[in-house]
């Protein structure tokens, strides 16, 4: 291919791609976000402490269960110290979120499913062995707790998290 038509190619090129950028560039800046919009994340930056540089995450939640059980929990967490933790240490706790039989498990709970037998009888949670291998998981890693024998709830301290993480993961 001669020099000149490579050149007069790629110089078609760049005229193409700076008319594209051009479009796709807004002609007018994005309107700011009405106040309050933003209500969790201004009370977060007016809570945060100075040597908080690098910002914060905060995650909270209300929750009424069809159970009639009621939760209001919140947490947070200076980027510092969660970028300055072992993740890998939490490795477990997370990969017992990985199964898509627990992940079924913890929403019945949530539902008002409670015991074992009653989980037995749902479908898609496999063997009577297997579900007590998939609890034996969630209560290992503290997604559950067995508060007498075959009676599984979520602690208290989990649910808003484990709704977090669900908020997170669904798009």
């Amino acid at each position: 291919m001669p020099k000149d038509d490579l050149a007069a190619r790629v110089a078609a090129l760049e005229e193409a791609v700076a008319r594209l950028t051009a479009a796709a560039a807004p002609t007018t800046p994005p309107a700011p976000s009405a106040p309050g919009t933003f209500w969790a994340l201004e009370g977060l930056r007016d809570r945060l402490p100075a040597e908080a540089e690098t910002g914060a995450v905060l995650f909270t939640g209300t929750v009424d269960l069809p159970t009639g059980e009621h939760y209001d929990w919140q947490l947070a967490r200076p980027v510092d110290d969660l970028l300055g933790t072992d993740w890998s240490a939490h490795a477990g706790t997370l990969a017992a979120l990985g199964h898509p039989v627990r992940l079924l498990l913890l929403r019945q709970v949530l539902l008002g499913t409670r015991t074992a037998a009653e989980l037995a009888e749902q479908e898609g949670l496999g063997t009577t062995g297997q579900l007590y291998h998939h609890l034996r998981q969630l209560v290992g890693a503290g997604w559950l707790r067995s508060s007498s024998r075959g009676h599984y709830t979520v602690p208290a301290e989990r649910v808003v998290p484990l709704l977090t993480i669900l908020s997170g993961a669904i798009r």
